[in-house]
């Protein structure tokens, strides 16, 4: 049995992490095996690099490097953690994945989809996610969650224009490939986001069981 690959994406502030748990305590109790992992990182390696990435510096990081570092941490997540997960049947629930780059060093930065593409072919191959939901929300809501956590890394510094840069190209994304993403209203309160992954649910499960 081959596991599932299922991404979630979105901004800063988007409740990721509390919604990845919830669909995790919901698969599991469906009786699946399901990891939980994160993007950049996921790895003892790959999480070092993440302090990099993510680490406010007086040295400006160049937009090449910082493409080239998050595609370094996640060839190492995927031979450690994702491609051994998947042999085994495992649902991974990642939290960002290259969506997560064409949104952020794509949109957000500017460097040409192109030049992203030919990475993501390099360090994945043929391996894409499976399902990909998409949380959404303004950008002006999710700044605020984010400062709400207290101190700011190196991408929550950035300014609205960045984020709206980011928030279409994940739009974008979403539209151009319809039967991979679910778009999910993040903006909602935390209890109608969950209504909205219970309507999601009986989907994945079939997925996960197909």
């Amino acid at each position: 049995m081959t596991g599932l690959f299922i991404t979630l994406e979105g901004p800063e502030g988007a409740g990721k992490s509390t919604n990845r748990e919830y669909l995790a305590e919901h698969l599991r109790r469906a009786g699946l095996d399901v990891l939980l992992t994160r993007e950049p990182g996921g790895t003892p390696l790959a999480e070092r690099i993440r302090e990099l990435l993510l680490a406010p510096s007086a040295e400006a990081m160049a937009a090449d490097t910082e493409l080239l570092l998050v595609f370094a941490a996640r060839a190492q997540h995927l031979a450690e953690v994702i491609r051994p997960a998947l042999a085994r049947g495992t649902i991974v629930l990642c939290d960002r994945f290259t969506d997560a780059t064409y949104a952020y060093q794509g949109g957000g930065r500017g460097l040409s989809v192109e030049r992203i593409a030919s990475l993501e072919q390099f360090v994945q191959g043929s391996l894409r996610p499976d399902l990909t939901l998409v949380f959404d929300l303004p950008v002006e809501v999710g700044l605020s969650r984010a400062a709400a956590r207290g101190r700011l890394d190196r991408f929550e510094q950035e300014g609205q224009a960045f984020f709206e840069a980011v928030r279409q190209a994940y739009l974008a994304r979403a539209k151009a490939e319809p039967k991979r993403y679910r778009l999910v209203d993040a903006g909602q309160s935390l209890a109608q986001v969950q209504q909205s992954l219970d309507g999601l649910l009986p989907e994945i499960l079939e997925r996960c069981r197909g």
